[in-house]
C-alpha cells in the first residue's frame, strides 16, 4: 500500500507513530492525540517545516502506528519505543546523565554521608542534586572537617577495640568504641543537615576558628586543606543562589535555528538555584512544544526525578501532568505529591523562565559551531568525497574491508559500515576465512566480498546485508584494489571500490595507474582513514579474542606448552578442525608426542 493511500485510511484514535526508511530501519517515532491529523502534517507542503522535518520526510518509505486508550499512555509508549530503535530524528539523552545526590539514612544510629546516583524510596534523607563544579565529595570532606561523623561504609558499626586514625586526625567521633552518645551524634546530622540545607554560617565559623588553631599550632598543611575548604565553602554560596518564596521546580526552555536545538533547565531545589543544565538536540518536530514534551519525558527517565513543580514555555497538556506525576511516584522519596507542571506569566516565577530561555538561546548559538563543525565533518565529507571520486552521486553508506592475521593463523576479515560519515555500528560484521589457506590476503578479500555480496542477493531481512553500499573502501594499495574489484564483478554487481594505502595515504581508483592524493588537512581524507582505521581495529579485536579463545582453552591441556599450542594453532587453523582431528592427526604435529595426542583428543571431545 503506497503511502498517501495509508494516510487516508489512518484512524482519528490517540496513538504513537513510527516512521521507517527504504531498509525497514526505525528512524522517527512520535505520539499523536489524532494520528490521521498528525501523520498527514509531515506530508503536507509547508514553509513552517524544519530543516531535520523536510529531511526525514524525504527518507519515510514506510510507517505504521499503535492506537492507544490516551494520550498518556501514548506519551509513555512513545518514549519506551524511542529508547528500544533509538531512531535518528528522534532527540536522544545518548549521555544518560545521572546527578550526584547525597544520601542520610537517618534510621541508623549513627548515619553517615554517602554519594548515591540514584534515588530510591527508602525512607532516606536525599540532597542535591548536585553539577556545575559542586562536587559532593568535596562537600563531605568539608562537613567531616566541620563535624566529626563516621566515615566506615555500611549501615552497621565496624567492631573494633580502638577508634581508627580518623578519629585521631579529628575527622570522626568514634561511635564504633562508645566516644559519643546517639543523641550527641544526632546533634552533629542536624547540623550537617542544615548546611546542606544551605545555612552555611555555622560550618564557616568552625572552619575558620579550625584554620587558625592548626596555624597557631604549626601544623600548617591541616590549615591549607581547611582553607582550601572555606574557599570551597565561598564558591558554593555563590553557585547556589538563595531565591525566597520557592520550592523544588525544574524550569525548561527552548530554543532552535530549525535545524538544530537547545534545552535549558533551571534546577532549584530548596528555594536554592543550583544551576542550569543544556542539552544540544536535533530539531526534527513540527512544533516547539512537541519536541520539548519528548526531551521531557528522556529527561526525567534516564537523568533525574521530577520536582514538585515544573515550569514550561507553554501551556502543558493533561497527559505529561500525568506521565510527570506517575513518574514521582514510581521513584519518589518520602511522600509522595502530585507534580504541578505550569506556564508561568509573571513574577518570580516567569524570572526563573526567563532565566532559562537566555541559558537556552545562548547554549544554541554554541550548538550551530557546533553543528557546522559536525556537518563538515560527516555529510559535508561524504559530499566532497563524492565530488573527488568523480560518483554520480555522494556515497551516504560505505563499506570498508580489512584483512588480519599472523602469518596465516586464525584469518578474519570485518566489515564497517559508515552512513552520513558516521559509523553505524550496529552494521559492522566479521567474518572467518573460511576457503583460503596460508596468509593470502588477496584471496581472503575476495572471499569475503563475495560472500558479503551474496548477502545482498538473498538476505533481505539483516539491515547490515540487505543495504546496497554506495563505496566499498579497502585498506591497502593497488594489488587489493584489482582483487576487490574482481570479486564484485563476479558477483554481478557494479559498485565504486576504492583503496587507501596507509604510508603515503594515497587514494587508488580502478583503471587508473596514478593514485589521487587528497591534501592531509581536508574533510574527504580524514573520513576515509577513520573508517579504514576502525575496519582495522575491528579486524585486530576479532583475530585477538580467537587467538585468546583458542590459547586460553588449551593452556588446560596438560603438557601442551606455549610452543605446542602455536604449531596446533598454525597446524589446524581453528578449534573446530582440532577437535574434529584424530589422535594420529594431532601426534602428527611438530613437537606433539602421543601421550600429548591422547590427552588432547580426549580434552577436546568434553568440550
Amino acid at each position: 500500500m503506497d503511502l498517501q493511500t495509508k494516510i487516508k485510511e489512518l484512524p482519528t484514535n490517540s496513538g504513537v507513530y513510527i516512521m521507517k526508511d527504504i531498509n525497514g530501519e526505525v528512524i522517527y517515532v512520535g505520539k499523536a492525540k489524532n494520528l490521521k491529523n498528525r501523520v498527514s502534517q509531515y506530508f503536507q507542503h509547508s514553509k513552517n517545516h524544519t530543516l531535520k522535518v523536510t529531511s526525514m520526510v524525504k527518507n519515510i518509505a514506510d510507517f505504521r502506528y499503535i492506537i492507544t486508550p490516551n494520550e498518556a499512555e501514548a506519551l509513555a509508549l512513545e518514549n519506551n519505543l524511542i529508547k528500544r530503535y533509538q531512531p535518528y530524528y528522534n532527540i536522544l539523552l545518548k549521555d544518560g546523565k545521572s546527578y550526584p545526590y547525597i544520601r542520610i539514612d537517618l534510621k541508623q544510629d549513627y548515619p553517615r554521608l554517602e554519594i548515591v546516583r540514584k534515588l530510591k524510596r527508602d525512607g532516606a534523607k536525599y540532597f542535591g542534586p548536585y553539577f556545575a563544579g559542586v562536587k559532593p565529595v568535596e562537600l563531605i570532606k568539608m562537613l567531616n572537617n566541620a563535624y566529626p561523623l563516621r566515615m566506615c561504609k555500611g549501615g552497621t558499626l565496624p567492631k573494633r577495640t580502638r577508634p581508627c586514625l580518623n578519629y585521631d586526625m579529628g575527622l570522626c567521633s568514634a561511635p564504633c568504641v562508645n566516644k559519643i552518645s546517639k543523641e550527641e551524634y544526632a546533634v552533629l546530622i542536624k547540623k550537617a543537615m542544615d548546611f546542606l540545607n544551605g545555612k552555611y554560617s555555622d560550618v564557616q565559623e568552625i572552619l575558620q576558628h579550625k584554620m587558625l588553631k592548626f596555624a597557631e599550632n604549626e601544623q600548617f598543611e591541616s590549615a591549607l586543606i581547611v582553607r582550601d575548604n572555606l574557599t570551597m565553602l565561598d564558591k558554593i554560596k555563590h553557585t547556589l543562589t538563595f531565591m525566597p518564596n520557592l520550592d523544588n521546580i525544574d524550569a525548561f526552555a527552548w530554543a532552535s535555528n530549525g535545524a538544530v536545538a537547545s534545552v535549558a533547565v533551571l534546577i532549584v531545589r530548596g528555594g536554592r538555584s543550583i544551576g542550569v543544565d543544556c542539552f544540544h538536540l536535533l530539531d526534527p518536530e513540527l512544533d516547539k512544544e512537541e519536541s520539548l514534551t519528548q526531551f521531557i519525558t528522556q529527561y526525567y527517565s534516564t537523568s533525574a526525578l521530577p520536582p514538585e513543580q515544573v515550569y514550561l514555555p507553554f501551556e502543558p497538556d493533561n497527559s505529561l501532568k500525568v506521565w510527570l506525576t506517575e513518574q514521582r511516584k514510581n521513584g519518589a522519596v518520602g511522600k509522595t505529591t502530585n507534580v504541578e507542571v505550569v506556564f508561568p506569566q509573571k513574577g518570580e516565577k516567569r524570572k526563573l523562565l526567563q532565566i532559562a530561555e537566555q541559558n537556552a538561546e545562548m547554549y544554541l548559538e554554541k550548538a550551530v559551531e557546533k553543528e557546522k563543525r559536525l556537518q563538515d565533518f560527516t555529510i559535508g565529507a561524504v559530499n566532497k568525497l563524492g565530488e573527488i571520486l568523480g560518483l554520480h552521486k555522494p556515497p551516504r553508506r560505505m563499506e570498508c574491508y580489512d584483512i588480519s592475521n599472523i602469518g596465516g593463523l586464525l584469518s578474519v576479515a570485518s566489515m564497517v559500515v559508515f552512513v552520513d560519515g558516521e559509523a553505524k555500528t550496529k552494521h559492522y560484521r566479521k567474518f572467518r576465512i573460511k576457503t583460503v589457506e596460508g596468509a593470502n590476503d588477496f584471496a581472503s578479500m575476495q572471499e569475503v566480498l563475495m560472500r558479503r555480496l551474496n548477502e545482498l542477493k538473498i538476505n533481505a531481512d539483516d539491515p547490515s546485508f540487505s543495504a546496497k553500499p554506495d563505496l566499498i573502501v579497502i585498506d591497502g594499495g593497488k594489488g587489493q584494489l584489482s582483487n576487490a574489484l574482481e570479486a564484485i564483478q563476479k558477483s554481478g554487481f557494479d559498485i565504486p571500490v576504492i583503496s587507501l594505502a596507509k604510508k603515503e595515504e594515497e587514494v587508488f581508483v580502478p583503471n587508473k595507474s596514478e593514485p589521487i592524493i587528497i591534501p592531509r588537512t581536508h574533510n574527504a581524507l580524514k573520513l576515509l582513514q577513520r573508517i579504514r582505521d576502525e575496519s582495522h581495529r575491528f579486524a585486530i579485536t576479532f583475530h585477538r579474542s580467537l587467538r585468546n579463545k583458542v590459547t586460553s582453552i588449551l593452556e588446560e591441556v596438560e603438557g601442551i606448552g606455549s610452543v605446542k599450542r602455536k604449531n596446533l594453532i598454525k597446524h589446524f587453523k581453528s578449534l573446530e578442525n582440532m577437535k574434529n582431528a584424530t589422535i594420529q592427526e594431532l601426534s602428527s604435529v611438530q613437537g606433539i608426542t602421543q601421550k600429548d595426542a591422547l590427552a588432547l583428543y580426549k580434552f577436546l571431545q568434553s568440550l
